[in-house]
């Protein structure tokens, strides 16, 4: 069902009634759409669960994916948005699934701020898949943290994070910074950006998804990661 957090932010649940466990769903930069909300019903008819997603930019009508002025603004918006608001956002959400013990996970830019929110204290399991490590130099403004430096702070929380081997926007060296951290990193061999979550893509690999979403759920359900 589609709802409003109290901060006016919309958002999307699928709703378990008695749900011992919940979990957030942090879109990609294109926000929430019926990618998003299907995944939401797709993942609590998976595991049980109340699965909640919301809108990373409220209130601004920015353009899509297949618009060729989306990307560059969609990434001009992105030094605008700030942890305290989207984080914040995160934590009514966990709230919204009305579980005690909550999850999430996030994607490419999601991915980034699921990382964040793992200081919050609101989630005891994080999955980053391809989330940035590093917040981009374009994508700064006086709002945004490092995401390593929510990592250093984030207490009894358990992270994995998922990324490819091909993935620019995951370089090596920051992914090493990640397992310095204590992070759980799953790697897949020649895998590029966005390979889990949206078919549509090009960079869609449909057996390593699979793969990644056994992983990731089994370890957002408190499992131990495998080899």
């Amino acid at each position: 069902m589609d709802l409003e957090l109290n901060s006016g932010t919309p958002a999307h649940l699928a709703a378990v009634e008695g749900a011992e466990r919940g979990l957030v769903v942090i879109p990609d930069i294109w926000g929430v759409r019926p990618l998003f909300t299907d995944l939401c019903h797709s993942l609590s008819a998976r595991t049980g669960w109340s699965v909640a997603t919301f809108e990373p930019f409220p209130g601004q009508d920015l353009p899509g994916a297949a618009d060729p002025d989306g990307p560059p603004r969609r990434f001009a918006a992105m030094s605008a948005l700030t942890d305290d608001r989207l984080l914040g956002d995160a934590v009514l959400a966990a709230d919204a699934t009305g579980a005690g013990a909550v999850g999430i996970i996030g994607f490419c830019m999601g991915g980034m701020y699921a990382l964040k929110a793992s200081s919050t204290g609101r989630f005891d399991r994080v999955v980053a898949f391809y989330g940035m490590i590093r917040v981009p130099a374009d994508w700064r403004g006086a709002g945004q943290g490092e995401p390593l430096d929510a990592l250093a702070r984030r207490g009894s929380s358990e992270v994995m994070a998922v990324v490819g081997t091909a993935d620019q926007w995951t370089p090596p060296e920051q992914v090493a910074e990640l397992e310095s951290a204590g992070v759980t990193v799953v790697r897949y061999d020649g895998a590029d950006h966005g390979f889990v979550h949206d078919p549509s893509r090009p960079t869609h690999r449909p057996d390593d998804a699979a793969d990644a979403w056994d992983r990731a759920l089994a370890f957002l359900d408190g499992l131990p990661a495998r080899a």
